[in-house]
């Protein structure tokens, strides 16, 4: 019989798919002998179950029911007892951690009588009836599907007419008159009443966390972090412990390290008086978890052996929610905590040194992703001027934006190609879709542990939390300054993650430490810990990953940029990029040639032009192969717009003016090359075999570049690559014409030239029928891009604003295959192809070229399929090298870095 509950005593951080994340956690600790209050954890197949039929497991409640006997057993105390009730928090806790994307039910088997008694037994009226406000705010919001607005204005309200600004300033009478609005607001808005069964209660309870499984937050938030829609979450049944007993009572949460840079330290917030979401929604201003050992120097201590205990258990950077009640430290969650780009790899390289991990662990835990966020530019603080507020420097990095004061508002100006920054009093999980459109976040209350906090941290966005002297005013839509500034909406700002400061104005920006060092290899003080980190974690990538990593660069400086960033030569060098600018003119010429010689003398022009640029790149690359792809788009690419110069010669007829001759051949010509869809028309090998002269032009200069660095004692190592072979016929016919020229030029200069002659493999049939073409190839290189396209029937540039967003929001697919390679469609026949074509040759030489080639996922795919190396823009190769060590590391425990 498949079982749906299992005790705290019972499991362990193991079980993680089946108890979830929370619940797995919670039995480690208990194991560990930690104080933990107990309870027991609904598995995830329970939810899973209900999900997909609409009602509870069979016996599932028959579980409950034998766990909750045992757990109030040993507690003494029943559920919803009128004198001395047992009170039980409802928790979600999915496989992986989703911070305040569902739902969350605290004071369950409260109700008008036991009330009373808890008010008694407590000795704190006042306490009972903040409790009883809380089970129906959150019941009524989470369970019985009421806007959560209504009870906050409700709230808001009573506080302003007994003149106080926080919610312990409200006295046990208003507390009790808050409860009656609440219980009045609930029948008004829903006909029903709040239930008074403490067993109801529960059971609602539950089922509104799993509900909130599918909640269009928590489905928003896995589409962002790629986490799984078919997992579902674990639901924790846990005793209550309270914070709000009072002065020698409250919650907090705590870092073991930074979360922000990693370095070693207690870190956290703390809130006397007060229950753990309270901490967690900001909506009062915590104190740095330091303070707690001033006020309850005991538990301090106690907390302190504890996270310690934790750490070396878990080895890594451990997120504890606590909570103290009249004195007694309870621990009620802890997980592995979300951290920043600089903070992973900071605590990756400390744990190394103390011992805790090795080094291919601490490989597996950072990501190039990562990496990539570390070498995003920062703000120029010379040129900062005043601060406009400063807070709680919770996710580092610089942004500018336009301010906003809503998530819908935050989305439709991101949708029209704005810039915005969120600006929130606190945020609440109903603000994701902003946080997500925003480039960042700021609010005016709240610390590092805030819900604003923990989710940009997770998501690499700017934050700044607690600008307390910042008044903000979102029915207004405005923000005030300690100065007085005004801010309008619209008003653009720029937000210091880093240093938790926020500018009036557009900052200018700088490069990253980060991406300085890859550069040059400098760096200063206050960047030499993250430094020292990203450089051991790229040596050690280096050491042990197979795939080599090279850049797509098409001029002398990309690709000496590439090299400082240790890419191992180019593995796309597009042509066509050196035939813009003034010589775009030499290309018209030879498109509107009438002649083999106007053509021949076009094609002359070039040559020394293209000899030049591949003798820059070969010498940047010395010793380094350097893949040149012949022409490939089509030739009308490089004439005027057919409309722009319609419009052009119709002006001037209509002035009784003569339009320039070059202006009516070029029309002409542009009208007599018009494609209905070019991206499938003449280009690519095509080009080569139907324009005379023009695949012997770029085999010419590229010859007479490597004759020329060989005589200049250079090490050059030029392939030459065939763009869009569908057949091995084409590619043995240009073969034939460029050895042809090769040895021309080997005869003309003296010295041997022979440069590799592979071809792009970016059509599905070429895949398929790749073992005959390696026939003629000495090489493949997969262009993902154009694979992606004629595999999936996609016009990238067409559909990714037409309809992509409406794919990923149906689940078609889970990112764009345009980032992240489709690897049941483009990813199989990129295995054929491997397959066949070193079948048909054995050890051919076998990349990507696309700029799936620096995406950290594809990376992985295409280290299991076999493929030499991979190529990619510059900026993207460090973060390749990162992916490629960690892709041959793969299974090693902490390699999910989710």
């Amino acid at each position: 019989m498949v079982r749906y509950v299992y005790d705290f005593t019972e499991g362990g951080r193991d079980m993680a798919g089946l108890l979830g994340g929370k619940g797995s956690n919670l039995a480690e600790m208990t194991r560990l002998g930690l104080p933990v209050p107990p309870g027991f954890t609904l598995t995830t197949e329970a939810c899973r179950a209900f999900l997909a039929t609409g009602s509870e497991p069979a016996r599932l409640w028959e579980e409950v029911s034998a766990h909750l006997s045992a757990l109030e057993a040993s507690t003494g105390r029943l559920l919803g007892q009128p004198d001395d009730p047992l009170l039980l928090s409802v928790r979600s806790g999915a496989r992986f951690s989703m911070p305040g994307m569902m739902e969350t039910i605290l004071d369950i088997g409260l109700n008008d009588d036991s009330v009373l008694g808890l008010g008694k037994v407590s000795g704190n009226e006042r306490f009972a009836w903040d409790s009883y406000r809380r089970l129906i705010h959150m019941f009524g919001s989470t369970v019985m599907g009421i806007d959560s607005s209504h009870f906050e204005r409700s709230l808001a309200l009573l506080k302003d007419l007994r003149g106080v600004k926080d919610d312990v300033q409200l006295t046990t009478p208003d507390l009790a008159e808050l409860v009656g609005t609440y219980k009045n607001l609930i029948h008004l808005e829903t006909g029903d009443h709040f239930p008074q069964s403490p067993a109801e209660q529960l059971r609602r309870a539950v089922l509104a966390v799993f509900t909130s499984w599918n909640g269009e937050r928590a489905r928003l938030y896995r589409r962002r972090e790629h986490i799984p829609d078919d997992l579902g979450t674990a639901v924790n049944v846990q005793r209550m412990v309270f914070g709000n007993l009072g002065s020698d009572s409250g919650s907090g949460v705590a870092f073991t390290r930074d979360p922000a840079t990693g370095r070693p330290g207690l870190y956290g917030d703390y809130l006397p008086n007060a229950q753990g979401e309270d901490v967690v929604a900001g909506t009062r201003n915590t104190v740095p978890l330091a303070e707690l050992q001033r006020l309850d120097a005991t538990s301090y201590d106690r907390l302190r052996i504890h996270m310690r205990t934790l750490e070396r258990h878990y080895r890594d950077l451990c997120d504890i929610e606590f909570t103290i009640e009249h004195g007694t430290l309870w621990l009620l969650q802890t997980r592995i905590g979300k951290r920043t780009a600089e903070a992973a790899f900071v605590l990756a390289a400390a744990l190394t040194d103390e011992k805790l991990i090795n080094c291919d662990e601490a490989l597996a835990r950072v990501s190039g992703e990562s990496l990539a966020r570390l070498m995003f530019p920062r703000f120029d603080a010379s040129a900062t001027g005043p601060a406009l507020a400063r807070g709680v420097p919770a996710s580092p990095g610089a942004a500018v934006g336009a301010v906003v004061f809503d998530s819908a508002q935050a989305v439709r100006r991101a949708s029209a190609g704005e810039k915005v920054v969120l600006v929130r009093q606190e945020t609440t999980p109903d603000d994701l879709p902003g946080m997500i459109a925003a480039q960042a976040v700021l609010t005016s209350r709240g610390g590092k542990t805030s819900h604003a906090a923990v989710v940009a941290r997770g998501m690499g966005k700017v934050c700044v939390c607690g600008a307390e002297d910042l008044t903000v005013n979102t029915q207004d839509r405005r923000l005030t300054a300690p100065d007085g500034t005004v801010i309008e909406e619209g008003t653009v700002v720029s937000v210091d993650g880093s240093a938790g400061v926020v500018y009036a104005g557009s900052v200018p920006l700088m490069d990253s430490a980060i991406l300085r060092f890859l550069e040059t290899g400098g760096s200063d003080e206050a960047s030499q810990a993250a430094v020292d980190a990203v450089t051991r974690a790229l040596s050690r990538a280096d050491a042990v990953r197979r795939l080599e990593v090279r850049a797509n660069a098409d001029t002398p400086e990309d690709a000496a940029r590439a090299r400082r960033f240790g890419a191992q030569g180019v593995g796309l060098c597009r042509t066509e990029h050196m035939f813009l600018g003034e010589r775009r003119k030499l290309v018209e010429r030879m498109i509107l040639a009438g002649t083999d010689a106007e053509r021949d003398q076009a094609l002359a022009g070039l040559l020394p032009l293209q000899r030049q640029d591949f003798a820059g790149i070969l010498e940047a690359m010395d010793g380094l192969p350097v893949t040149i792809r012949l022409l490939d788009p089509p030739l009308h690419e490089f004439l005027p717009d057919h409309t722009e110069l319609a419009v052009r010669i119709a002006t001037v007829q209509a002035r009784g003016g003569q339009p320039a001759a070059h202006d009516v051949e070029l029309l002409a010509a542009v009208s007599r090359m018009h494609e209905e869809n070019p991206m499938l028309g003449l280009r690519g090998v095509r080009l080569g075999l139907v324009v005379p002269g023009l695949v012997a032009m770029q085999v010419r200069a590229i010859g007479e570049a490597v004759a020329q660095r060989l005589l200049a004692g250079g090490a050059p190592q030029a392939e030459i690559m065939v763009p869009l072979v569908g057949d091995v016929r084409e590619l043995h016919l240009v073969r034939e014409e460029v050895r042809r020229v090769l040895a021309d030029v080997s005869h003309a200069s003296g010295v041997a030239v022979a440069c590799p002659i592979g071809t792009m493999i970016e059509l599905p049939r070429a895949a398929l029928t790749a073992g005959r073409i390696a026939e003629e190839a000495e090489f493949f290189s997969f262009g993902t891009n154009d694979l992606t396209q004629t595999t999936w029937g996609f016009s990238r540039d067409d559909v990714e604003a037409e309809f992509f967003s409406a794919y990923l929001d149906k689940g078609v697919f889970p990112t764009s295959p345009f980032e992240t390679l489709d690897r049941d469609g483009v990813g199989r026949l990129v295995g054929i192809a491997v397959a066949e074509g070193r079948a048909s040759r054995p050890g051919l030489k076998i990349g990507v070229c696309g700029e799936h080639g620096g995406d950290p996922d594809s990376v992985h795919f295409f280290h299991t399929a076999g493929l030499d190396y991979v190529s990619c823009s510059p900026f993207r190769v460090p973060v390749a090298r990162l992916e490629a060590g960690r892709a041959a590391l793969e299974g090693t425990e902490g390699s999910d870095s989710r």
